[in-house]
């Protein structure tokens, strides 16, 4: 038992890597993104205003806050986002969306929903899709 335990355990390890691996190649080759970059950048857009603290940032993309420090700073001298001041503390900043971030992140998107409809939407019927939903809200967020 615990032998199959373990071979289900590497597998999901071993299909999230290799789905994680091609969608990251598919942003670089179309967009110039990371992964990491892109989620940066979806976050920011559903947020409200779109702008997050950085803390707040880091928390959505499971980052460490020195780890969105260095990623803002790169979308940051790409002019994708931008610092601004925090109206509820004038010591902090906001990370925002500028336009441009908006209209790559809107282009980005295609990519990267093509990239998971055909690398595993696409593989299951929805009453399997369904389940899983259910199955994978079993484990820690």
């Amino acid at each position: 038992m615990e032998d199959e335990h373990l071979a289900t355990w590497y597998r999901f390890l071993k299909a999230h890597s290799a789905i994680s691996r091609r969608l990251e190649r598919d942003l670089a080759e179309e967009h110039d993104l990371t992964l990491s970059d892109y989620d940066v950048l979806v976050q920011l857009s559903l947020a409200p205003g779109r702008r997050l603290r950085p803390v707040e940032l880091a928390r959505a993309v499971l980052l460490t806050r020195s780890g969105i420090t260095r990623l803002v700073q790169g979308l940051e001298r790409a002019g994708f986002v931008e610092r601004v001041e925090c109206p509820e503390d004038a010591r902090g900043f906001l990370v925002a969306l500028t336009p441009a971030g908006l209209e790559l992140v809107r282009r980005a998107r295609v990519t990267h929903l093509d990239g998971v409809a055909e690398l595993f939407a696409d593989r299951y019927s929805a009453g399997e899709l369904a389940t899983l939903a259910r199955l994978l809200e079993r484990l820690p967020a």
